[in-house]
C-alpha cells in the first residue's frame, strides 16, 4: 500500500494486489477509503489506512473503466463496457 500527501508529493503508502489491473481509481472525500476499477469486471473498495480491500463489487459483465465517489461517501458510480453505469452502496 502507497499513499501519497497531496500538498508535499510525498508517498505515504501503496496499495498492492496481484488479482486486479487497476483502470481507476477515486478516493472518497473523507479519505479513509479508495474504489478501484478493474478489467477483470469488478470493483474493489479499500481500507487506505491498512490496505485491505474491505469488498469486491460483482455485476458488470464487461471491464470497468471508470469510478466516481458521491461527496456523502454513500456510493460510488461505476462505467463500463457492457455499455451500462451502475451505482454501488458503500455503507
Amino acid at each position: 500500500m502507497v499513499r501519497a500527501d497531496g500538498r508535499s508529493g510525498v508517498r505515504l503508502a501503496q496499495l498492492r494486489s496481484v488479482e486486479i489491473q487497476a483502470s481507476g481509481v477515486a478516493m472518497a472525500p473523507d479519505g479513509r477509503r479508495a474504489v478501484s476499477a478493474s478489467w477483470d469486471k469488478t470493483l474493489k473498495v479499500w481500507d487506505l489506512a491498512t490496505g485491505a480491500v474491505l469488498r469486491t463489487l460483482e455485476g458488470h459483465t464487461s471491464s470497468v473503466n471508470a469510478v466516481a465517489v458521491t461527496p456523502d461517501d454513500q456510493r460510488a458510480v461505476s462505467a463500463s463496457w457492457d455499455k451500462t453505469l451502475k451505482v454501488w452502496d458503500l455503507v
